[in-house]
């Protein structure tokens, strides 16, 4: 069997977790979430009161970092400094952090080197929002997943709220944070959010879970 290499992009409420999780199980590859990875660093910098607006500062504490992942279960679980940090990274605030210092080359360095040991050591499938235009630009399948600003707001929100997690927030404060987020993203000078240009992209804003992932299991299968 050949090496696989999957790359599922986009913005976030897309479904891109959840749909790199279905793959994974269905073609039995590893699942790398690699925004959790932004996300476990950003807890380290939440708890040090560490200003992520700081460049320098958040830079400052890289060496002070040692990330892993461990696979419970045939889930990924993050390892922050020797602990599970995995139940502390979907909050709101994290989300912010995270997006905040993902601008920054040196965080993105340092996790690069991560990202790309897995995929040379593993069958994987693996999100985020640079995989296949940075990350893994030579991933057999790329797929760039969308959906309209007000549907994913909808759906973290009911994430959020099923989970106890939803600290207050509104939906309209969600879907304001997720157009700005998608700004910055898409405008960040080091590996901003687009589209690669040999990927395949499907609006989920009108399909199910069930149906996105079938059409990426026919990518799959067809290259």
């Amino acid at each position: 069997m050949k090496h696989i290499n999957i790359a599922i992009d986009g913005p976030s409420g897309v479904g891109k977790t959840t749909l790199a999780k279905i793959t994974a199980n269905r073609f039995n590859c590893i699942h790398v979430d690699t925004g959790a990875m932004f996300r476990t660093f950003a807890v380290y910098f939440d708890k040090k009161g560490i200003d992520e607006e700081n460049e320098q500062a958040v830079c400052d504490e890289l060496s002070n970092l040692d990330i892993n992942i461990k696979y419970i279960d045939g889930e990924q679980h993050m390892i922050l400094n020797g602990e599970d940090v995995t139940g502390l990274i979907r909050t709101e605030r994290i989300s912010h952090v995270a997006s905040v210092i993902s601008r920054y080359g040196k965080v993105r360095d340092e996790l690069l080197k991560l990202q790309r040991k897995l995929a040379a050591e593993n069958n994987v499938i693996m999100d985020g929002r640079d995989i296949g235009t940075v990350v893994l630009p030579d991933a057999g399948t790329k797929i760039f997943l969308t959906a309209r600003p007000e549907v994913r707001a909808k759906r973290r929100y009911d994430e959020l709220k099923a989970k106890g997690k939803l600290e207050g927030a509104e939906l309209s404060d969600i879907e304001k944070d997720i157009i700005e987020r998608d700004y910055r993203d898409s405008h960040r000078e080091i590996a901003p959010l687009v589209p690669a240009k040999d990927a395949v992209i499907i609006d989920t804003s009108d399909l199910s879970i069930d149906e996105v992932a079938e059409r990426i299991a026919g990518e799959i299968h067809g290259c």
